[in-house]
């Protein structure tokens, strides 16, 4: 290891924004006692009436561990990144989107309506994407991003389907009121086209097989970006939503099954593949993907043990803690020495003691040694598999050989940084806001592990919390009395003889780990190239390759050809759903014979242009194309209207001359065939437009619109003329777009001219 050249950081005040999400989560710790005597805050208000969607936000036991989590990791974070970030150029930036993200994220576990959910969900997306993509000028910065959007994106389009399926059965928005109805869901027909959509989702945002791959790969982000959106809060979304929903759509065999499957698969997976990396945030993200597939597992099983979602609620507190604080010490080792790369690190015990401290607390809770919170956390785990009622052995064995791994992973991650060699003279302890928030984390995680049964961690966090999953429906005897957790058990019981086993096993595979490494890295290597990762890469690459053959296909720089794809797109659309509404009689009896006369002097016009060999010509018809229809609003009493057109069409024929008459004559340049197909397409316009104006003059209207303005154009907007009362107040945004549109054209046009004459 070499140590790099130690700038100290330049001295900057942004540890202070972290001041406020920290006293926020003071402030939503306050409801604990409330909230566990079965009184939740709510807020409702109105957001879009018109599609039945509020702003209804709830907090319950679920929504405040999230909430918490949310609010006091991320405040740790804003402090820890303003050592970690400081003399970034864009520091100001990454505390906006940092900020809009926790808001984001806070909005998720607080909405209490669906579509409010969904916009939520999807601020998290878009904010994760600025944020892991943040080193902009870096490639594998801008892929890493794109990969977690698109990943995340897709699967957040899946679960709107899926949440507009869930509002269909219950027949409400409101979450509140859907979770009520677990029967009603469970017996619905569509219950298991809403559960595969959810599920899809929840899935592809919390990185379970076979979308696991972006979360590893997430980590080219900025090592505070990794701390708080991939161990804390953004990828434990989708865990939130299974939770969530856990009332409605757990207690099936689709749902133990689906949630059992993939969650093991998916922790046995991440904790195989985290002890074969060498690299610090390599080997937590792999341990993160483990996690995430240990809480799907835990709530997968919480309909066949009592202990699963208790279990669950523990160990999702437990992972944010020593994970957020794992991530921040990885971010400080590589900030004071350079590299991240376990097999060059050496000797930090001696030169960085404070790092030191929180990385013991955090890797031992990891371990699921005692007296930390995550001994406790493991020991429910196993006892949540043993009292199952199905595949005990299997499920019991998957939970095992998972942790055995974890135990080897935080062993790769402390001994050999920190325990061995030397570490070179120039490397010291980073500034206070690098070791501040891990030791924070680490005392938290002893604590909880100490007074893990006491009335306020055991009675107000974790039983409401649970309560709040398991439903009404589920809410065994468990969940209605305090649960007893507790740092030691009585006698030498089942969970705590695999955890002895468990920790034997573990110390043993970090001994053996560097000589076994080798071989499994190219066993894994020989397998990836048949892994979901390659099928991403193909399918983005198909995409890529299928939008650049359409794009040369379309996109050809004739003006002509974009016309006609938009009419054929029209004609196909707008006919296909207007055919079935053509009336079947019209009468043309109320045409009087000088009205008739005008309309075929137009059409005669139209036709010329079409067959005129003379440019001038063409102009000269289409001038009397514009003065018949300016002739037409004078028949119908619009004579501001026909001023306009006048106006408008003395114009453009002017122009036209004074341009066109330079040019030669018409050169045929289409062929015949070209000519019959445009012939049709207009002429498929031209009778659809005539169909649809047919159409719509056929429908009785209740309230003429000319009744309603002249009746209140002067009460409302305080204006005796109509027409400028419609521009300018009842269609006032209407008008200021096509203000915008034209002087957009028209800085356009001068660019151009500019451009020309350089």
């Amino acid at each position: 290891m070499s140590g790099k050249t130690h700038h100290p950081p330049k001295s900057n005040l942004y540890w202070l924004f972290g001041l406020l999400p920290l006293a926020l989560a003071g402030y939503f710790a306050t409801f604990s006692g409330r909230i566990a005597a079965g009184d939740y805050p709510a807020f409702n208000g109105q957001w879009i009436p018109a599609l039945d969607v509020s702003l209804n936000l709830r907090l319950d036991g679920l929504g405040l561990v999230m909430a918490l989590l949310i609010l006091g990791i991320g405040g740790l974070i804003l402090i820890y990144a303003s050592g970690y970030m400081a003399g970034d150029e864009y520091i100001g930036r990454f505390y906006v989107i940092l900020g809009l993200f926790m808001a984001a994220m806070l909005g998720v576990v607080l909405a209490d309506n669906l579509i409010l959910l969904f916009v939520f969900w999807e601020l998290t997306s878009i904010t994760s994407y600025l944020l892991i993509g943040f080193k902009h000028e870096s490639v594998k910065s801008q892929t890493s991003a794109l990969q977690a959007l698109v990943v995340t994106g897709t699967g957040g389009l899946v679960l709107l389907a899926g949440l507009i399926l869930l509002g269909i059965i219950g027949g409400s928005w409101q979450i509140s009121t859907l979770l009520a109805q677990g029967d009603v869901f469970r017996e619905s027909g569509l219950y298991t086209a809403a559960l595969t959509l959810v599920l899809i989702g929840a899935f592809t945002k919390s990185a379970q097989f076979p979308f696991h791959f972006w979360l590893p790969n997430a980590m080219a982000a900025p090592t505070p970006v990794s701390a708080y959106l991939h161990s804390a809060t953004m990828v434990k979304a989708g865990v939130y939503l299974l939770a969530r929903f856990h009332p409605i759509l757990g207690g099936t065999e689709a749902w133990f099954y689906s949630l059992t499957l993939v969650g093991g698969f998916t922790g046995l997976l991440g904790a195989w593949l985290a002890w074969q990396q060498v690299d610090l945030k390599r080997i937590m993200a792999y341990t993160t993907v483990s996690a995430l597939g240990a809480l799907v597992f835990l709530l997968g099983l919480g309909a066949v043990s009592e202990v699963a979602l208790k279990a669950a609620v523990l160990f999702l507190i437990t992972h944010s803690l020593y994970k957020g604080a794992l991530f921040m010490i990885a971010g400080a080792i590589d900030h004071e020495t350079g590299t991240r790369d376990v097999t060059q690190l050496a000797g930090l015990a001696r030169a960085m003691p404070y790092t030191l401290a929180a990385l013991l607390l955090a890797t031992i809770s990891m371990a699921g040694f005692p007296p930390l919170v995550g001994f406790v956390a493991k020991e429910l785990i196993y006892e949540t598999t043993l009292e199952s009622q199905r595949w005990v052995a299997g499920l019991s064995l998957t939970a095992f050989l998972t942790n055995v791994l974890m135990v080897t992973s935080a062993g790769i991650i402390l001994i050999g940084p920190f325990f061995k060699g030397t570490a070179p003279k120039d490397v010291h302890e980073g500034v206070w806001s690098l070791w501040f928030g891990p030791i924070v984390l680490g005392v938290l995680a002893l604590l909880a592990g100490l007074f893990v049964g006491s009335s306020f961690f055991a009675g107000q966090i974790i039983q409401p919390a649970a309560q709040a999953i398991a439903g009404e429906a589920y809410a065994v005897k468990l969940y209605l009395i305090p649960p007893s957790l507790a740092l030691w058990h009585d006698g030498l019981p089942s969970p705590f003889a695999l955890s002895l086993l468990t920790w034997l096993l573990g110390v043993g595979g970090y001994l053996l780990h560097e000589k076994l490494r080798p071989s499994a890295m190219r066993s894994n290597t020989a397998v990836s190239r048949f892994g979901p990762e390659v099928w991403y890469f193909k399918g983005l690459n198909g995409l890529l390759s299928i939008a650049a053959w359409l794009t040369g296909l379309i996109q050809n720089g004739h003006l002509r050809v974009y016309l006609t794809y938009v009419f054929v797109t029209l004609i196909g659309l707008a006919g296909f759903f207007l055919l079935p509404t053509i009336p079947t009689e019209f009468s043309l009896a109320g045409i009087s014979i000088y009205e008739g006369l005008l309309v075929g002097m137009i059409i005669l016009a139209v036709v010329m242009v079409i067959l005129a060999k003379s440019r001038l010509a063409a102009v000269a018809a289409m001038g009397v194309v514009g003065y018949g229809i300016a002739l037409l609003y004078v028949l119908f009493n619009a004579p501001d209207l026909a001023m306009t057109q006048f106006a408008i069409e003395t114009l453009t024929v002017i122009l036209f001359v004074l341009v066109l008459y330079r040019l030669p004559r018409f050169v045929t340049l289409s062929r015949p065939w070209a000519r019959t197909r445009d012939a049709i397409v207009a002429g498929s316009v031209g009778l659809l437009m005539f169909l649809f104006a047919l159409t719509v003059t056929a429908v009785p209207t209740g309230t003429p619109l000319t009744d309603y303005f002249a009746d209140t154009s002067y009460t409302i907007a305080k204006g005796r003329n109509v027409v400028n009362v419609i521009l300018v107040d009842f269609r006032g945004l209407d008008t200021m777009v096509e203000i915008t549109v034209l002087a957009v054209a028209a800085i356009g046009v001068y660019t151009l001219i500019q451009a020309k004459r350089k």
